[in-house]
């Protein structure tokens, strides 16, 4: 499985395209939010021979969303989240309005995924992980054969995602990283929502919030 990781809107958000062989892939948490922004994901797509299959997000906070609307009319997908997301995605044009920041609304969830569930494309099999705390629901997707994990907000490089917002909590999210994530392995590259990628081994050791 291939990773490739754009920057998006004001809130630097890391968005992924996840694609294999095939030339099949998977868009999670599409934050392109200008034309310059649709373009370059468009771009890439095209340039490597891509077919998207499925959008996903790993939750649903307004940086996370800002590009479900395009990506989902562009290519013809539906949404797929777990249901506890739901209450976040319909805060999205409130949270637009707080920013002052452009959104087209994003499509409602139309498939769920929960704890346990395999998220597949093309000849790629992603385990779903439940790692709330930073939001009510919030999904991460491990690929055991090339040690990688699409982790959201839930773990950073020298951080771990804010549990202030409405349905985070800071107790839940570390339990859930010392978990769900710690056993995955020490050598397992992590791509988080916002940032560089960085390794399980080295948070364990170096993340001040993980001592």
């Amino acid at each position: 499985m291939e990773v490739a990781v754009f920057t998006f809107n004001a809130f630097a958000e890391n968005s992924y395209v996840l694609y294999d062989k095939s030339k099949s892939c998977i868009i999670i948490d599409p934050g392109c939010n200008s034309k310059d922004e649709q373009d370059l994901l468009v771009g890439f797509i095209e340039q490597n021979e891509l077919k998207p299959v499925k959008l996903v997000n790993t939750h649903c906070h307004i940086d996370h969303i800002l590009g479900n609307s395009f990506v989902s009319e562009k290519y013809g997908l539906e949404l797929i989240a777990h249901r506890g997301e739901i209450p976040v995605l319909e805060a999205g044009k409130i949270s637009s309005d707080i920013y002052s920041i452009k959104y087209d609304p994003s499509p409602e969830i139309s498939s769920f995924l929960e704890e346990g569930d395999t998220l597949s494309f093309g000849d790629t099999n992603l385990e779903v992980l439940f790692t709330p705390g930073h939001s009510p629901a919030s999904l991460s997707f491990f690929h055991a054969e090339s040690k990688q994990l699409i982790a959201g907000d839930v773990l950073f490089e020298g951080s771990i995602g804010r549990t202030d917002l409405p349905g985070g909590d800071f107790d839940t999210l570390i339990a859930n990283i010392k978990t769900k994530l710690f056993p995955l392995g020490d050598d397992v590259i992590v791509y988080p929502g916002h940032g560089p990628h960085t390794t399980i081994g080295k948070e364990k050791k170096l993340n001040p919030f993980l001592q």
